[in-house]
C-alpha cells in the first residue's frame, strides 16, 4: 500500500474509500439494499458471537445469544409479512438502524425486544419440554 501511495503520489486513504464504494456498488448491485442490510445485521454480530465463545465471561455469551434469538424471531415475522414491508418507504434503512439498536452495547435493544417476546414464546417451549418427558 505504501508503495501504491509513493507511486502515485494520492494518500492510501483515497485508494481505500475506493476500494470500500467498489465493493459496496458491487454488492449492492448483486443483492440491492435487502442484501446490505441482511449483511449487516449478520457479519458484526457473527464475528463478535465467535470473539464472546473464546472469553471466559458469561455476559457477552448472553449478550450474542439473545441477540440471535430476537434477530431469528425477526427473520420468520419479515419473511412472512414481506407483502406489507415492500410498501414501507425505507424500510431496508430502518432495518439497519434496527439491527444497529439491537447489538450496539449502548442500547441493547436485542435484551429489551427479548423480554418482551419471551411471554410468548416460553408456554411452548414448556409444552416441548412436557412432550419430551411424555414420549
Amino acid at each position: 500500500m505504501k508503495s501504491l501511495e509513493t507511486k502515485t503520489g494520492y494518500p492510501k486513504a483515497f485508494f481505500f474509500t475506493g476500494a470500500s464504494l467498489l465493493v459496496s456498488v458491487v454488492v449492492y448491485l448483486i443483492g440491492g439494499v435487502k442484501l446490505i442490510s441482511d449483511l449487516f445485521g449478520f457479519f458484526y454480530p457473527a464475528y463478535m458471537s465467535f470473539k464472546a465463545i473464546d472469553t471466559p465471561q458469561e455476559s457477552d455469551n448472553t449478550q450474542w445469544l439473545t441477540y440471535w434469538v430476537v434477530f431469528s424471531v425477526f427473520s420468520i415475522v419479515e419473511s412472512c409479512a414481506m407483502f406489507i414491508t415492500n410498501f414501507i418507504p425505507f424500510y431496508f434503512f430502518i432495518k439497519i438502524a434496527f439491527f444497529l439498536y439491537l447489538y450496539h452495547p449502548k442500547f441493547n435493544g436485542a435484551s429489551l425486544i427479548y423480554q418482551q417476546i419471551r411471554p410468548f414464546i416460553l408456554p411452548y417451549l414448556d409444552m416441548a419440554k412436557t412432550q419430551k418427558k411424555v414420549n
